[in-house]
């Protein structure tokens, strides 16, 4: 991606910058490097990028559930997303008897998508800058306390003003550290359906071996259709709606890449740290990240050992094991490439530097903020600590969050008179479906054990949650198993004969209560002290803008819509690594898929019809003008989590692939640009194609997308 100029009032001059890292908010591509990007083969207008009087670019990209981006490839209101992405949905519409995530999935026609309760996809309608009307609010004495209570006020009364009575989701955040302030118009649909997708063999080829790795041969995507009621508008499902008419809808590309060639991502990426100061690296890599790798694995490890044991246990627990894994990778990657860059050398040089500008007059107060930061890390390193390892219990440990839920929930259910409860029963029992749902008791009972030990061992006695200190780990399993709440007839069972006082003195559900309430009074003590480490990181940034002027600063990911742009782009080769004949390492084809191919492998077997037209070289009018079947290819943008499913797009705003990755050579990047190194894995969108329409015969799909040759 590009360099991201400041924005809003910091904005003094137009300085060009070089096609290499950043995240530009969509509203800013006039104002900033628009030339550039023509020069390097953008074709496209600014207004064609992002404009809210007519359809643009920005018109056909998705926030895909709110952790994944998608993009619309037909004006039926068809999506491509990652297979990682949809995951979840395919898992929760298979069945053991119709396994889509082992099969895959392909509809016929528009009865056949299935539906995914709860699943939607959001539509940016506009955004606007709020720094200047929320920081003239705002002053330096007040406590960050009142400092946030004002900023929250002006959220809400933003929300009023742009929301027109509901019709439109509104949010509002900082940029820069809580330096500047940007407010973002959504239109959300809430009728998605499951319309396509691969066996996992292809969409998740190479498993976790190949995860965060390169060379890659996936077929990482899935696809969904976003429904509207007939005038086109936001509709919760009905059989009724019909497929939703976009504004924009992106053209696909049959041309292929070649590196050199000028590409643009836009998305919708989570969050990184690029300004975070060597002690918080320092932090990460040697207590949070460490404990959080560690913790991850024994989770893991249960999920795996029960999901071995059945399918229904398999698909009720696929996606979160797939989550966690991912985690899992990514950390103990980031902290070995952080190690192996340099990155917090690079830090400690730089604040050096900031140091020395501090002492200058009139600067002097930013002198000592990164003696208060450093004083922070080490007042709060163990408290982090903790707190890794109580989140992977409280993620991955049902019985807690289930626990602690349907409590509340029950009691007051207890407490009505018998109207009351007639009129609560429904209520009750959907929550009770919902919190049961892919629930293997066996399987829950063992991962609280296990991550309780895990806690009390890791943890030191001065930081540990009192409740979870004083427990018998070997007997945490037992006591949730005889509660209330152990399984959904237990449960049900209760709310047949409800009692406030049986409730009240459940023994597991007494534990988890005081579990949260300890983590909650930890919360509070540390509170003053990070709201002083806000304050100090704020002011950091700020005075890092102005001692290095001629430095372009971007804002961090943060979930809002962005834009990145580069080149098809390659890695230097790798003595450690096979890349199957190819010897210009931009992509993958096809014949390295084979050559990975290990028959009855987890991670790494292929379907027998794949095989058959491989070898039969039917690869239809989807095969490069060199004639290999085209798999992944690199580009050199700058994306992290929530870009995955992002459009990949050349200079004339055509869909050339699907952002999916990144490479551990780079995992530091959510810290630190490695502009060397650090690169986008992609599916060539030819063998998208190729998969629905020669391996998937879906050429009912095929037939919507307008592709240019």
């Amino acid at each position: 991606m590009k360099k991201l100029l400041l924005i809003g009032a910091m904005v003094l001059s137009f300085i060009p910058v070089k096609a290499d890292e950043g995240m530009w908010l969509m509203m800013l591509i006039q104002r900033l490097n628009h030339v550039d990007m023509q020069r390097q083969g953008l074709h496209l207008t600014p207004e064609e990028i992002y404009s809210v009087n007519q359809s643009s670019m920005k018109d056909a990209i998705v926030s895909f559930g709110g952790f994944c981006t998608g993009e619309i490839v037909s004006q039926r209101g068809l999506i491509f997303t990652n297979h990682h992405c949809g995951y979840d949905a395919v898992a929760g519409a298979s069945t053991p008897s119709k396994n889509y995530l082992k099969d895959g999935f392909w509809a016929k026609n528009f009865k056949e998508e299935i539906p995914i309760p709860g699943l939607y996809v959001r539509f940016l309608v506009k955004m606007g800058d709020a720094t200047q009307r929320i920081n003239s609010k705002l002053t330096p004495a007040m406590t960050e306390e009142e400092r946030k209570d004002i900023i929250f006020q002006q959220y809400k009364e933003i929300e009023k003003e742009f929301s027109e009575n509901g019709k439109y989701t509104i949010v509002t955040k900082d940029f820069f550290n809580g330096n500047e302030f940007y407010y973002f118009v959504y239109q959300d649909y809430k009728d998605v359906r499951l319309a396509g997708a691969p066996p996992s063999s292809l969409g998740k080829y190479g498993g976790d071996t190949d995860n965060w790795e390169w060379p890659r041969h996936t077929a990482d995507f899935s696809i969904f259709r976003v429904y509207a009621d007939a005038a086109g508008k936001p509709a919760e499902y009905s059989a009724g709606n019909v497929p939703l008419k976009p504004k924009h809808s992106l053209p696909i590309s049959m041309k292929g890449v070649a590196p050199g060639d000028f590409s643009m991502i836009v998305g919708y990426p989570g969050r990184t740290n690029r300004y975070l100061t060597s002690y918080g690296i320092k932090q990460l890599v040697e207590k949070d990240y460490p404990g959080w790798v560690e913790a991850s694995k024994a989770a893991m490890d249960v999920m795996k050992k029960y999901m071995d044991k059945d399918e229904t246990t398999r698909l009720s627990y696929a996606s979160q094991y797939a989550s966690v894994a991912n985690y899992w990778k990514n950390r103990a990657g980031t902290i070995d490439a952080v190690l192996k860059n340099g990155t917090i050398d690079e830090k400690k040089k730089l604040e050096q530097e900031f140091n020395q500008w501090a002492l200058l007059p009139g600067n002097q107060e930013y002198y000592g903020i990164l003696d208060k930061i450093d004083a922070y890390y080490k007042q709060i390193s163990e408290r982090n600590r903790e707190r890794n390892y109580a989140q992977i219990l409280t993620r991955n440990a049902k019985y807690i969050p289930t626990t602690f839920g349907l409590g509340d929930l029950l009691m007051t259910y207890a407490s009505q008179d018998v109207n009351g409860k007639i009129a609560m029963k429904p209520k009750v029992d959907k929550a009770i479906d919902d919190a049961f749902n892919n629930f293997n008791v066996a399987l829950e009972g063992e991962m609280l054990r296990n991550l309780v030990e895990l806690y009390q061992l890791k943890v030191s006695p001065e930081e540990a949650n009192k409740t979870i200190a004083n427990t018998n780990a070997a007997e945490i399993g037992n006591i949730a198993y005889s509660s209330i709440f152990a399984t959904k007839t237990s449960v049900k069972e209760f709310i047949l004969a409800p009692d406030k006082l049986k409730l009240d003195k459940d023994p597991f559900y007494i534990w988890v209560r005081d579990f949260v309430q300890n983590q909650k009074l930890r919360v509070e003590y540390y509170s003053k002290i990070d709201a002083g480490f806000q304050k100090n990181t704020r002011l950091f940034l700020q005075g890092m803008m102005k001692a290095f002027p001629n430095k372009k600063f971007y804002p961090d990911a943060n979930s809002t819509m962005r834009l990145t742009y580069g080149k098809v782009d390659r890695l230097p080769v790798r003595n450690d690594r096979n890349y199957f004949g190819i010897t210009d390492n931009f992509y993958t084809d096809m014949a390295g898929t084979i050559g990975k191919y290990k028959k009855g492998d987890e991670e790494f077997d292929l379907p027998a019809r794949f095989i058959d037209l491989y070898n039969k070289k039917d690869f239809g009018p989807y095969a490069d003008k060199k004639g290999y079947m085209p798999v992944n290819f690199l580009t050199n943008h700058d994306i992290t989590g929530g870009n995955s499913g992002s459009p990949v797009i050349d200079g004339y705003g055509n869909l050339i692939g699907i952002a999916f990755d990144g490479n551990s050579e780079a995992l530091s990047g959510d810290i630190v640009f490695e502009k060397d190194v650090q690169k986008t894995i992609n599916a060539d969108i030819r063998y998208i194609l190729w998969i629905i329409d020669k391996y998937a015969g879906a050429k009912n799909l095929i037939s919507e997308l307008k592709l240019v040759k």
